[in-house]
């Protein structure tokens, strides 16, 4: 099993540890509603080393990345960073993905489940184009520090001012004197960065922001919470959400999707798709009482079953119970009332908005 650098440290600090996607990572610390409520009031910091990382070099990486990736590469400017797709033939998604430009090189970074599946697919696709890329995913180490104070704590530690990084945007610059890239990302709803360093720095720099934050009242975070937070702000989740049998626009991340560029991986199949008007739609559904709707679960309108549950919680933040689902189109207005099949018992549940959260 994959360990990032800092899995001793978790360890040592009452870390549960679990398999998450063939890496030995930390679900827990305390206790999940108390690691939620400190990224949503103060600060958490997050181990996401497990996220895959490959870098791109060559006069033709934009092409290439164009080339297999939905989004338009070309379009970005240096220091932007673009959330994105990578998509079959056929429009099934392989997985979605953060790609960032820099001057003379761009990142990608994967899912980690995803990791080899993607490393494969690129260079399968490689051929052809004068770029190459690099898997750096085991040699550096990639922390998250997110909540209402990560600027205020981290501003002290980054040569750069962070408040000019705007929201999806990425800057090469120094944490605690070693280089690093600050991108201003999350997985959670609320403001934040994302940090890459390189693994022979990863602990002294975990360290010091966590003593950086013991007055604000940081904690370290486990990915349990990181669940319940990005479900809240209605973030995907790879494996939930979408997998190899749904398309971009059913899993309603057609934001995601450039028709307009040239040609690219599932360009043609994608163009069908986005003309069709009877694809299952993803859509938040609000329960009127406390039990959880776990992923699978079936959805129901009257006696026809319509849909089913992709991800689901009770949240923290609005003390209600909550989930994703894909239901057929006819129902996925928000203010209509289905019912979800919850371990044989039906439970009614208001198809809302999305995100369920929003920071102010």
């Amino acid at each position: 099993m994959l360990q990032t650098a800092l899995h001793d440290w978790h360890a040592a600090h009452h870390g549960r540890m679990v398999d998450f996607a063939g890496w030995h990572m930390p679900i827990q610390y305390s206790s999940i509603v108390d690691e939620h409520h400190a990224v949503r009031q103060r600060v958490g910091l997050f181990d996401i080393a497990h996220m895959g990382r490959l870098w791109f070099r060559g006069p033709e990486q934009i092409k290439l990345l164009d080339h297999v990736l939905t989004n338009h590469v070309a379009k970005m400017k240096p220091g932007q960073v673009r959330y994105s797709l990578v998509c079959r033939e056929d429009g099934g998604i392989l997985d979605d993905v953060l790609i960032y430009r820099f001057e003379e090189d761009c990142l990608l970074v994967v899912n980690g489940a995803n990791r080899e599946k993607i490393v494969s697919w690129i260079s399968a696709h490689q051929s052809g184009f004068d770029a190459a890329f690099t898997d750096t995913t085991t040699d550096t180490f990639m922390f998250a520090l997110q909540g209402p104070q990560a600027q205020g704590l981290l501003q002290p530690h980054a040569d750069c001012d962070l408040a000019t990084i705007r929201y999806y945007n990425a800057r090469k610059a120094a944490v605690f004197g070693v280089p690093a890239v600050i991108s201003r990302t999350g997985y959670t709803g609320e403001d934040g960065f994302e940090v890459i360093v390189d693994n022979s720095h990863a602990v002294d720099a975990w360290e010091k922001v966590m003593a950086a934050g013991s007055a604000a009242g940081i904690a370290p975070c486990g990915l349990g919470c990181r669940d319940t937070l990005r479900l809240e702000a209605a973030m995907p989740l790879y494996g939930h959400e979408m997998d190899e049998t749904v398309d971009p626009f059913t899993a309603n991340l057609s934001f995601g999707v450039k028709l307009d560029k040239p040609d690219f991986i599932g360009k043609t199949a994608l163009t069908q798709l986005a003309d069709k008007d009877d694809l299952p739609r993803r859509v938040g559904l609000q329960l009127d009482g406390k039990r959880i709707a776990r992923q699978g679960a079936e959805v129901y309108f009257e006696s026809q079953k319509v849909g089913i549950v992709t991800s689901g919680t009770f949240s923290p933040t609005l003390e209600i119970s909550l989930a994703m689902a894909s239901v057929a189109p006819q129902v996925s207005e928000p203010g209509g009332v289905l019912e979800i099949d919850i371990r044989g018992r039906r439970e009614p549940a208001r198809v809302v908005a999305l995100p369920f959260y929003k920071r102010k």
